[in-house]
């Protein structure tokens, strides 16, 4: 989502708060559930879930490594909804030429530096350069140069789903900043 005035533009960034960080840590939560009562199930000789049979396992070494597994996902999945509840990631990028500074602002992880806020000058901005690799895992991703500086992302890798949509938001950026953009 895009705000745009005069002088000011702001682009919204989504953080972890995303549908299929939720789809994943549901199925994280219910997968690692289940191997933790399959192999504990296996040690009380008794099924504590009726759908999920635990006869058939002996608890040295399967149920063990059952429960161990369990516990591993219980803990990747506790870890995946603390970013969701944090929504760390999210923010805003804000263009604002009455004051020539272009701000970037994201919530990260609870501790010192839970609010990451920097800050440029909107004259030291060379250009928009696009970064697209295509194939299996390909990467789409918007970068600002800035004199000085690495190139800062604007966005995240899997944030735009087609080329076009990729190129148009660069366009609309480097229109708003009167800058020429790199890339492809």
């Amino acid at each position: 989502m895009n705000l745009q005035v005069d002088h000011i533009r702001v682009d919204f960034i989504i953080g972890s708060r995303r549908i299929s960080n939720f789809c994943w840590a549901f199925i994280l939560l219910f997968g690692a559930l289940g191997f933790f009562f399959v192999g504990f199930s296996s040690y009380l000789q008794k099924d504590l879930i009726p759908f999920l049979s635990a006869e058939q396992i002996l608890f040295i070494p399967q149920g063990i490594v059952m429960c161990f597994y369990g516990i591993a996902g219980l803990f990747i999945s506790f870890y995946l909804w603390c970013t969701i509840c944090w929504n760390v990631g999210s923010g805003y990028n804000k263009f604002d030429k009455q004051k020539g500074i272009f701000s970037i602002f994201r919530w990260g992880f609870p501790g010192k530096n839970r609010r990451i806020f920097i800050q440029f000058l909107i004259k030291d901005i060379q250009s928009i350069r696009m970064e697209v690799q295509e194939g299996f895992l390909s990467r789409r991703v918007l970068y600002i140069k800035i004199k000085g500086q690495p190139d800062i992302p604007l966005s995240r890798i899997e944030e735009y789903f087609t080329l076009r949509e990729m190129e148009d938001k660069a366009a609309e950026l480097a229109r708003f900043l009167k800058v020429s953009i790199e890339g492809i």
